[in-house]
């Protein structure tokens, strides 16, 4: 049996409320909020917080799950020719003996990445991630979304079980050009979407009956259909067509159309939606994309799917995410975005990242790994080869702490340093299980940190230099969390 072991998805914090582009922009708009990365955050990072939590949840052992092959999908890659799929392998701390590919820079190459791996052999870990926007005021901002998500496809094992059985894929490819960006160029164009959905309903219905026909059941069998279209109109106008009756939830009233990442999202807010359900094992799921031609998967789910969903813990669903969005300022989305071009602190901007350097130290720079010394058990951040009381070299072990979560010893909030979203919070955090890491902090305003937040790690984008992304890690409020002691006094502003 193949099909899906596991997956995982990333809504960034913060959330547009679409009322608060008219105003601004004299259009555009409408009703509901859409996801909205922060200045730190690209469609790599993304991807990688989503592609970790697959990993680790897909699994009964206690280390994350390796794949054979890691595909990466994105409409809006950091860097061209470089794989960009290279940082998510290293910030997955994946082996070095598999494969790690681009797929390309279209809405349709994370569905294609999938369907290629369910039709394939071995573990496939599919990524994919997007920051969506266009001009002020115009549909394609109002619409879009940021978001990642990540799929692992796999053979049945016991250590990590297929939860959800792949039955049938089918394709149908066609040159509509409904959509395109002209390379360099920040925005993509779009025709008229009634020809959209009128250029690949036949498309969709093609591949649709030809997959069902395969799988060996009927729209009235499908117990969810989840539609991903460039549009809520022309998803909605296909998901009549095929005859289900159940249709999943487009997220395009909280999220937003999540360009490559929007497919695999949607299947797995659905899978989530049916895992927490009564009697989950055996529902029929339906994928149908449509972009530039249709790719339809048909999925049926088994008895691991509630363990899975459990395993994943309210936070990181879907529902838990969007419900956990902030709102952020469409001013400050506009110059996060470089629409709006604000004066930054008046402090030298950061030199690009050495590539030697970082090679050298790719364990710490992309995996957070520090250094353990077996005879004390300390942990040395950033990792170091001689032992604290300088009596030991080269003895140290390996301390992955990517995930590890910690607690706020002290704080400052820096409101001269450069950064392009100021002001910038720095910490110091004490981590479980030893080790201690000055870190900046992210996601939240000044007021919602103190001593005794509790924070945990997240893959970001430091700044860019000479168009050369600088990831490193920040740290996060856990949200939920025990409240910090109000006795114990708060960090100094500087």
């Amino acid at each position: 049996m193949r099909g899906i072991t596991s997956w995982g998805t990333c809504l960034p914090h913060w959330r547009l409320d679409r009322t608060a582009i008219a105003p601004v922009a004299g259009g555009g708009g409408g009703r509901g909020t859409r996801a909205v990365a922060g200045f730190d955050q690209d469609a790599v990072c993304l991807a990688v917080e989503a592609a970790r939590i697959a990993l680790a949840s897909g699994t009964s052992t206690p280390q994350p799950r390796q794949p054979d092959a890691l595909l990466f999908a994105t409409t809006a890659p950091p860097l061209a020719d470089h794989t960009n799929a290279t940082v998510v392998h290293a910030a997955c701390g994946l082996a070095p003996d598999l494969t790690a590919v681009d797929l390309g820079s279209s809405v349709r190459s994370a569905v294609g990445g999938l369907v290629v791996a369910l039709r394939g052999s071995g573990a496939t870990l599919v990524a994919a991630g997007d920051v969506r926007g266009g001009r002020a005021g115009s549909a394609e901002e109002a619409g879009g979304g940021d978001a990642g998500a990540a799929i692992v496809v796999a053979d049945d094992d016991p250590s990590s079980p297929v939860v959800a059985e792949v039955l049938a894929t089918a394709s149908a490819t066609a040159e509509v050009l409904d959509r395109w960006r002209v390379p360099g160029e920040p925005h993509s164009r779009t025709w008229d979407e009634r020809f959209t959905e009128v250029a690949l309903r036949p498309l969709v219905l093609d591949a649709w009956e030809r997959a069902l026909a395969t799988a060996g059941v009927t729209p009235d069998a499908v117990d969810l259909l989840v539609v991903d279209a460039p549009t809520a109109r022309a998803g909605a106008a296909l998901a009549r067509a095929t005859g289900a009756t159940r249709v999943a939830d487009d997220l395009a009233a909280t999220v937003g159309v999540s360009g490559a990442a929007h497919a695999m999202l949607s299947l797995a807010n659905a899978l989530e939606d049916l895992g927490a359900g009564d009697d989950p094992a055996g529902r029929v799921v339906a994928l149908v994309h449509a972009g530039d031609g249709a790719d339809v998967v048909v999925l049926r789910t088994t008895a691991a799917l509630p363990g899975h969903v459990a395993a994943l813990g309210a936070g990181r669903t879907v529902v838990g995410q969007v419900a956990a969005g902030a709102p952020v300022a469409y001013g400050r989305y506009l110059s996060w975005r470089g629409v709006l071009d604000v004066e930054p602190p008046r402090r030298p901007e950061p030199q690009r990242v050495s590539s030697p350097a970082a090679w050298r130290a790719a364990p710490w720079k992309y995996a957070f790994v520090g250094s353990r010394d077996p005879d004390t058990g300390r942990v040395h951040l950033p990792p170091s080869r001689v032992s604290a009381d300088g009596l030991r070299t080269d003895t140290m072990e390996p301390a992955p702490l990517a995930s590890a979560t910690g607690t706020v010893a002290t704080f400052t909030v820096d409101r001269v340093a450069y950064s392009p979203s100021p002001p910038i919070i720095f910490a110091v955090v004490d981590f479980d299980g030893g080790g201690r890491f000055p870190v900046e902090l992210c996601d939240l305003a000044p007021d919602e940190v103190a001593i005794g937040t509790r924070v945990e790690l997240t893959f970001r984008r430091l700044h860019a230099a000479d168009g050369v992304p600088n990831y490193f890690w920040k740290a996060r409020p856990v949200r939920g969390a025990t409240a910090p002691d109000a006795s114990v006094p708060d960090g100094e502003d500087a």
